[in-house]
C-alpha cells in the first residue's frame, strides 16, 4: 500500500518539499565546503567536485520524486560519492524522506536500511570517529522513518475518513429529498381532498338530485343545477389559488378566519339546506397563516362529513380563543357514529364513507403542534375539536 503526498491531496507537501530541498542543498554545501577544506590537493576532488553537482542537479530537479527510476540514479550517485568522501554521509537524511515520499512501505523500508548502512561505515571511516556514534544513524533513520510512515497512514484514515462523511451528508441529503418530497406528496393530496375532491363530490350529489326531479320539480331542479355551478365556481377559484400558492380562497377573499368561517357557515346553509351557526368566543389575536388556513380545511372537511353522513338537522361552528391556543368546535346533531380506535391512521367516517377525512385533519394538526378530538356516539351526533397553538412550535429536526 502506497501513500503518497501529492500537492492534490495535501496541499502542505509543497512547502515541505521546498524545506527538504533546502536542508539537502545546505547538507551538500557544507560537506562539500569541508572536503575542499581537508582535501583540495587530493587526485579524487574533481570527481567530488563533478559528483556533487551532479548530484544536486538530479535532485533538485525534482524528478526523483516522480521517476523511481531517477530516484534510483540520484541515490547511486550518492552512494558513489559517499564511499569517496565520507562526509557527505548526512546528506542522507532529505534521500531518506524521499524514499519514503516515493515507494510504498514494503520497498522503502529496505532502501532506507541501506542508506543508514552507508551512513553508519561512512561515520566509522571518518578520522577520529567515536564508536558510539555507529547508533546514531539507525535511531534517527528508525524515528524518522517511524514517524513519517505513522503521519502517512493518519492521513489516509483522515482522507478514508473525510470520503464517507463526504458520502454521508450526500446520503442524508439524497434522504432529506425524498422526504421533502413524500411530504409534499401528502400535503397536496390532503389539500386535494379538502378542495376539489368535496366540490366534485357536493356537485355529484346536487346534479344526481337534479336529475332525479328534472320532470316532476323542474324549479327545485334548477336550483340544483344552479347550486352545483356555484360549487363549480369556487372551486375553480380554488383550484386556481391552489396552483399558485396552496391558501384557502376564502382566506384570501374574507381576510380573516372569523370572517372566513362565517361565510363558510353561511353558504353550507344555502347550498345543502342544512342550518348551520357559526360563534366566535373570546378576542381574536394574530395566529400563523398556516394555522388559519389548517383549521379553514378542517372546518370545510367536517361539514363535508356532516352533509353526507350525518343526516343531521342543525350544525354549529365555534372558534375559541383560549390563552395560548385556538379551539375550533364543528357539532351536528345527526345520527353520529363509533370514533375509530385506531387513532390517526383509523377510518375517517362511519362504514361507508371516504375515510381519509379524519387521518388528513390529524396530518394537518400534527405540523402544527395542534391535536384533533372526535367525540360522537350512535344516535347522539358529533363533535369535531381541533386545537391549535398559538405560537409556532419548534422546529423538529
Amino acid at each position: 500500500m502506497r501513500y503518497p503526498l501529492s500537492r492534490a491531496a495535501d496541499p502542505d507537501a509543497g512547502w515541505l518539499a521546498a524545506v527538504m530541498r533546502l536542508v539537502f542543498v545546505l547538507l551538500l554545501g557544507t560537506s562539500l565546503t569541508r572536503y575542499l577544506t581537508h582535501h583540495l590537493a587530493s587526485p579524487l576532488a574533481p570527481w567530488v567536485i563533478a559528483l556533487s553537482i551532479t548530484l544536486a542537479a538530479g535532485h533538485l530537479s525534482g524528478l526523483s520524486e516522480r521517476r523511481p527510476a531517477w530516484l534510483a540514479a540520484v541515490l547511486a550517485n550518492w552512494a558513489v560519492l559517499v564511499l569517496m568522501a565520507p562526509s557527505f554521509a548526512w546528506c542522507a537524511v532529505p534521500l531518506v524522506y524521499t524514499v519514503l515520499r516515493a515507494f510504498p512501505p514494503r520497498t522503502a523500508i529496505p532502501l532506507v536500511t541501506v542508506l543508514t548502512a552507508l551512513v553508519t561505515a561512512a561515520q566509522l571511516r571518518l578520522p577520529g570517529a567515536d564508536p558510539t556514534m555507529v547508533l546514531l544513524p539507525p535511531a534517527v533513520a528508525a524515528l524518522a522513518t517511524a514517524v513519517f510512515l505513522y503521519m502517512q497512514r493518519q492521513g489516509a484514515r483522515q482522507r478514508k475518513l473525510i470520503v464517507d462523511l463526504i458520502r454521508a451528508r450526500r446520503e442524508l441529503a439524497a434522504v432529506e429529498r425524498r422526504q421533502g418530497a413524500l411530504s409534499e406528496r401528502e400535503r397536496l393530496s390532503v389539500e386535494i381532498h379538502d378542495t376539489l375532491a368535496q366540490g366534485l363530490s357536493s356537485q355529484q350529489m346536487l346534479l344526481q338530485a337534479a336529475d332525479l326531479a328534472w320532470e316532476q320539480d323542474a324549479a327545485a331542479a334548477r336550483g340544483h343545477v344552479r347550486t352545483a355551478a356555484a360549487i363549480t365556481a369556487r372551486n375553480l377559484a380554488e383550484a386556481r389559488r391552489f396552483v399558485r400558492d396552496l391558501a384557502p380562497a376564502d382566506l384570501a377573499d374574507q381576510g380573516t378566519l372569523e370572517a372566513a368561517l362565517a361565510a363558510l357557515a353561511e353558504r353550507e346553509a344555502a347550498e345543502s339546506g342544512l342550518p348551520v351557526r357559526f360563534q366566535l368566543d373570546g378576542s381574536p389575536v394574530p395566529m400563523p397563516a398556516a394555522a388559519q388556513s389548517a383549521l379553514l380545511r378542517i372546518a370545510q372537511g367536517a361539514l363535508a362529513n356532516t352533509r353526507e353522513h350525518a343526516r343531521a338537522r342543525r350544525a354549529s361552528i365555534t372558534l375559541s380563543y383560549l390563552g395560548d391556543q385556538a379551539v375550533l368546535d364543528v357539532a351536528d346533531d345527526g345520527r353520529g357514529f363509533t370514533p375509530p380506535s385506531g387513532g390517526p391512521g383509523g377510518p375517517a367516517a362511519p362504514a361507508g364513507g371516504r375515510g381519509h377525512g379524519l387521518p388528513a385533519m390529524r396530518a394537518r394538526l400534527r405540523q402544527l403542534g395542534g391535536t384533533l378530538t372526535v367525540e360522537s356516539a350512535p344516535g347522539e351526533g358529533t363533535v369535531v375539536s381541533a386545537a391549535v397553538p398559538l405560537e409556532s412550535p419548534p422546529e423538529v429536526r
